[in-house]
């Protein structure tokens, strides 16, 4: 996977595949080396930029516009 593929989605929430079968989401904050960067948030008001490998994504999906900006009521 090389980093020019996804370069347009730095800055935009996005949900990653993992090949372990596990996936996460975030903020795509850019990449290092043969790795990916991702601000993920912890709980309360904390948050942490996290790692991966390239060779440990399977995918990445930019997250979809809300359909209904209408109250629900």
């Amino acid at each position: 996977m090389q980093a020019p593929i996804f370069s347009f989605l730095i800055g935009q929430p996005v949900g990653i595949s993992l090949t372990n079968g596990q996936g996460t989401s975030g903020v795509l904050c850019g990449t290092s080396g043969e790795k990916l960067l991702v601000i993920e948030y912890m709980y309360q008001a904390q948050f942490a930029l996290k790692q991966y490998d390239f060779y440990m994504i399977q995918d990445i999906n930019a997250f979809p516009p809300c359909q209904n900006t209408q109250p629900l009521y």
